[in-house]
């Protein structure tokens, strides 16, 4: 029996929601190409195209966005939990634990139905930035920021984040930041996502699942750890960084934010997440951008590896001064629309994902009683 270790190049289920040619380094939403959605969408479009199978028109997209903005606000009960978790509780802890909590609400909590699917899963991307925002206030020891029914998704965010009125370049990088993670194919938590709901879990549960897998470091937790590893970086010339890179790859161990499972080349969203955190770079006068161009050049020579999608997300949102362990939550807020477009999809064609095992332990062994071992 031959074992894909990490089902590696295992086909698991056919889907039209997102597509990923390694090869060329080119991503789809739905047979849209990431590149034009970067640069003519809009995180509410693309949540709807995901949701609807089409691009909205005008009309569409109004009443789809005015839908979401009345569903943003939390009830009373998850805000008095929020101000009771602990205030060293990781972020992703919390939202998940929000999660939970929402579940509880929802008298509708077991009805697998697509009507109260769809809604639950406008409801849960509509309340994720304010679970997040909510923590932030919270352990800011802020007021609470409450949602605006006119700002779009990103420019909402912000507002509830700092309290102030966003400018416009920060709400067009956060959205971008957005359309780039909304999806992505079998990734690690979407795959876990749609696992839960093969078993008919409710779509609560299967978030949860899906946000405890991407807690870990080698999935959500990449672009924290890149920009933590940028601010060590800081200052390093060219023989510096080049020997620090030398001493990383000869003790084995991995340069964060760099390769990936598919792309054999440069992860197209990358590309756009460099552009814009080069924008902010300039109005901000940081120098995130040329500090990692200069590990990139150098890790390329080493190993041929190209960037990914975390090692310039985490120069974006710094830049936006959003704190370093909410990044796995930002990610959250825009993968939020995968997930639960793959837990319809799996609903509505469900069958239990239920893959082998080849065992490789004892056999046929004897057994003995407690007292005579």
């Amino acid at each position: 029996m031959h074992i894909n270790h990490g089902l590696q190049g295992i086909v698991a289920l056919e889907t039209d929601i997102s597509q990923v040619n390694g090869t060329t380094g080119t991503l789809e939403y739905r047979g849209y190409d990431i590149h034009d959605l970067a640069t003519h969408s809009s995180f509410e479009e693309v949540t709807y195209l995901f949701l609807y199978k089409h691009l909205p028109t005008r009309l569409e997209l109004t009443k789809f966005c005015d839908e979401l903005s009345t569903q943003r606000d939390l009830p009373d009960k998850i805000v008095n939990v929020l101000h009771q978790l602990p205030s060293f509780t990781h972020p992703s802890v919390i939202y998940r634990t929000a999660i939970s909590c929402l579940g509880t609400l929802d008298p509708q909590l077991k009805v697998i139905s697509p009507d109260e699917n769809l809604r639950k899963a406008k409801d849960l991307i509509a309340k994720t930035p304010t679970i997040i925002a909510y923590h932030q206030n919270i352990r800011n020891h802020s007021p609470i920021t409450r949602p605006r029914d006119d700002l779009n998704h990103a420019a909402n965010m912000l507002w509830m984040l700092n309290g102030i009125e966003p400018e416009s370049i920060a709400v067009k990088a956060l959205d971008l930041a957005l359309v780039l993670h909304a999806e992505h194919t079998l990734n690690a938590s979407t795959f876990a996502a749609r696992i839960s709901a093969s078993t008919l879990s409710d779509m609560y549960a299967c978030v949860v699942a899906a946000t405890g897998t991407l807690f870990g470091p080698l999935h959500g937790g990449a672009s924290q750890q890149v920009i933590n590893m940028l601010r060590t970086l800081e200052g390093k010339d060219q023989a510096a960084l080049t020997h620090w890179v030398d001493d990383k790859l000869s003790h084995g161990e991995k340069i964060m934010g760099f390769g990936h499972r598919v792309y054999k080349t440069m992860d197209p969203r990358a590309f756009e997440l460099r552009k814009m955190a080069q924008q902010l770079d300039e109005l901000t006068g940081k120098t995130w951008v040329a500090r990692s161009d200069q590990l990139a050049d150098i890790v390329f020579q080493k190993k041929g590896l190209y960037p990914n999608v975390d090692f310039y997300a985490g120069s974006v949102y710094a830049n936006l001064g959003i704190p370093d362990d909410q990044f796995i939550n930002m990610f959250t807020m825009s993968r939020i629309v995968g997930w639960t477009t793959h837990m319809l999809d799996q609903y509505n064609n469900n069958k239990l994902i239920r893959p082998l095992q080849k065992y490789c332990g004892d056999e046929n062994r004897s057994y003995t009683h407690l007292d005579n071992r």
